[in-house]
């Protein structure tokens, strides 16, 4: 199975930059690749690459409406957008969206064939008690969400190793996905301060089937070098 790669830029560059960095990624991919870039939403372009998909961080579940700040529906059909994160840590603790909300997005994008990266993961406190209350808090992130979607691709982040620059160790990180993969048989990637340091021992890890990259994808030397990485694998 070829290893995902994904991106997601947060809120990082700016139209400018980032359709140049797609551009030149676009022409160092083969066609072999599986990589996925998730923009700042203002930097959504048209998703017309022939080796990455374009995918959206955010959006609300409506085709158009009266939501200040929100993308709809409508703007992402005119870009041919068809892939969206739902259930990031940071919209879920800074951004206040709960289970019930991101099981409703899900819902409304898989109703319209999208692929859907779905985000799991638990904070430190929880880690703290064990891998038992992980199992257990990780299980209610998968509430209400269908998890035999074909379109699905999992992304777990334990929260305490989001931009931290400390990763879960191999054996955390093989522990969390082998129990991911008895609740779902959708891929399941990695994310968590992964950089080129460590992608190498992440990417053995046979449970893990890619890699969510955050700061490190920021750069496209660095970033490369992952998906590089990957295609050794």
């Amino acid at each position: 199975m070829t290893k995902i790669v994904a991106a997601n830029f947060k809120t990082n560059h700016t139209k400018k930059t980032t359709k140049s960095y797609l551009e030149s990624l676009e022409k160092k991919l083969l066609a072999s690749d599986k990589i996925y870039i998730f923009p700042t939403p203002i930097a959504l372009c048209e998703n017309n690459f022939k080796h990455l998909k374009v995918g959206t961080q955010n959006a609300y579940p409506i085709l158009n409406g009266a939501f200040t700040g929100e993308v709809g529906l409508e703007s992402l059909k005119e870009l041919d957008i068809k892939t969206i994160l739902i259930g990031h840590s940071e919209r879920r603790n800074i951004l206040g969206e709960s289970q019930k909300f991101c099981a409703e997005k899900f819902d409304f994008f898989a109703k319209e064939d999208f692929e859907i990266i779905y985000c799991v993961g638990e904070d430190i406190s929880i880690r703290e008690k064990g891998v038992e209350n992980v199992k257990k808090f990780i299980k209610t992130q998968f509430e209400n969400i269908p998890v035999q979607y074909p379109k699905l691709i999992i992304a777990y982040e334990p929260i305490w190793a989001i931009g931290s620059g400390m990763s879960a160790s191999a054996e955390q990180i093989q522990q969390t996905h082998s129990f991911i993969k008895e609740i779902s048989p959708a891929p399941v990637l990695y994310g968590g301060s992964v950089n080129i340091k460590n992608i190498a021992e992440i990417l053995n890890i046979q449970e893990v089937d890619g890699v969510l990259v955050g700061s490190a994808s920021l750069n496209i030397d660095s970033f490369y070098k992952i998906i590089q990485e990957a295609r050794n694998k």
